[in-house]
């Protein structure tokens, strides 16, 4: 495979990991909202607008983190599911202690909310999971030769032109 079509791929990777870990991100923030029977039917436009956003916010925080993670396994041929659901779970993390504001006279992190950091941290995951599926199965593959290829098989003696 080139380089190019692999650029692809894992371009493909991302975004569908960006979305599958925004719609965790979007619908694990707002399940006690749907846990209260009381809320009645949810509009299908406001959902639409928050998973976009879910994107947004997701893809947005995760590109850097995310194309170090990338660059590694491409260039290691790392190709472990469980090695990219642990850098999925890093890059939720990372995103998350990104917007927690961090106290550099104590070194610590303030207003860490758990459940938010576990929401991040298992979306990381799953996307993780689905970037695997879709373009971390051939890491490094764009980097092998193909294979060469097989003489044709020799022709008949009674094929020849000159009747040897």
């Amino acid at each position: 495979m080139s380089l190019i079509g692999r650029l692809i791929i894992i371009f493909i990777g991302f975004l569908a990991a960006c979305f599958v870990g925004g719609m965790i991100v979007v619908v694990a923030l707002l399940f006690p909202e749907f846990a209260d029977l009381g809320a009645g039917p949810v509009d299908q436009g406001a959902i639409d607008i928050l998973l976009g956003f879910g994107f947004i916010f997701v893809s947005g925080f995760a590109l850097v983190p995310a194309a170090v993670i990338v660059a590694v396994t491409e260039a290691l041929y790392i190709r472990s599911a469980l090695a990219y659901a642990v850098g999925g779970g890093l890059v939720g993390l990372a995103c998350y202690l990104g917007l927690v504001p961090f106290h550099a006279d104590t070194l610590q992190f303030e207003g860490i909310v758990r459940r938010h950091l576990e929401i991040m941290t298992g979306a990381g995951i799953v996307a993780g999971v689905v970037y695997w599926l879709i373009a971390g199965r051939n890491a490094g593959a764009w980097r092998e030769p193909p294979p060469p290829h097989k003489p044709p098989p020799p022709l008949p003696s009674q094929s020849r032109p000159d009747g040897r």
